[in-house]
């Protein structure tokens, strides 16, 4: 998996305080995306085990509520062995912190990858020009959601953070 940077002390990717990763590779290429220079699989830096110790770095800090995995697309299929083995590891780790990540991919389409029991929060769908809403904290257009995975997945329907 590649990335292109690790944002520390961010406010608008999820909860709280948030170090975010920002994942190399997106199909989606949305018109009027906010970060095209994801869109590249190839692109950025290898992800290797300095950018997880950076992360933890971080996530190590108390007033940090979690991580936020963004791009691109965390969940490109290319990604999604990466992206699920730093997922669990984070998850063993810091078992106090959330986990949310940004897809373009929509919930029933990915609610099964095995790693997704340890996501605390999925924003899903594409972005779309046209529903786009600054008001609405978390998401980009109005056509996304903000799922609670956990809740979503013990009860087999989906649960919304925000509506």
């Amino acid at each position: 998996m590649r990335y292109h940077n690790i944002t520390k002390d961010d406010m608008l990717n999820g909860d709280g305080l948030r170090v975010v990763l920002w994942v190399a590779g997106c199909e989606h290429r949305c018109p009027d995306c906010q970060n095209p220079v994801t869109w590249d699989i190839n692109g950025g830096l290898e992800f290797d085990e300095s950018g997880v110790q950076e992360i933890f770095e971080e996530l190590n800090k108390n007033y940090i509520s979690g991580v936020t995995l963004s791009g691109g697309d965390p969940l490109h299929k290319k990604n999604r062995a990466d992206t699920g083995s730093f997922i669990e590891r984070t998850a063993r780790e810091f078992p106090d912190k959330t986990i949310w990540i940004y897809t373009g991919y929509e919930w029933q389409d990915i609610k099964d990858l095995p790693f997704m029991k340890y996501v605390d929060v999925l924003v899903d769908g594409p972005f779309i020009e046209s529903q786009k809403d600054n008001r609405i904290p978390w998401r980009g257009s109005a056509n996304q959601k903000v799922i609670d995975v956990k809740k979503s997945l013990e009860i087999g329907k989906t649960v919304l953070v925000m509506k």
